[in-house]
């Protein structure tokens, strides 16, 4: 029984929790980009470059040959690949730099100057006055 109650308490910790709704925010997240880069990018591209669809390019190294496939390098795909990299890694860069500029202007708004601070401006505005 000590190991279900160690399990327990490590599911239960916040950090474990927070991981797995990162996760599956993650997962849906990565759908919507997929679909965004399929459904609305890569089609006005592909009419721009000729080709509607990048997954279908390829480069055929071998034929098939009776009941073995054909070899292929499969660019197409690769320049998909890195087309959805390239807009995810944007949109969460653009999504870190809004939270951040929103906690540096959070900061500023509520940091209140500490003790030794209002004690050392104090001592700075004495020496002021005395010169």
């Amino acid at each position: 029984m000590g190991m279900m109650k160690e399990f327990k308490e490590f599911a239960a910790k916040g950090n474990v929790i927070d991981m797995a709704v990162g996760i599956i925010i993650g997962v849906a997240f990565g759908k919507v980009v997929s679909s965004f880069v399929d459904d609305v990018i890569m089609p006005p591209i592909g009419i721009l470059v000729g080709v509607i669809d990048f997954s279908n390019l390829a480069l055929t190294i071998k034929g098939a040959v009776g009941e073995i496939p054909a070899v292929v390098i499969s660019y197409g795909k690769f320049i998909q690949t890195v087309v959805d990299f390239t807009i995810v890694a944007f949109a969460i860069f653009i999504a870190v730099k809004g939270i951040n500029s929103f906690k540096r202007k959070e900061e500023k708004a509520h940091k209140a100057p500490s003790a030794q601070e209002v004690l050392l401006t104090e001592i700075r505005d004495l020496l002021k006055n005395k010169q």
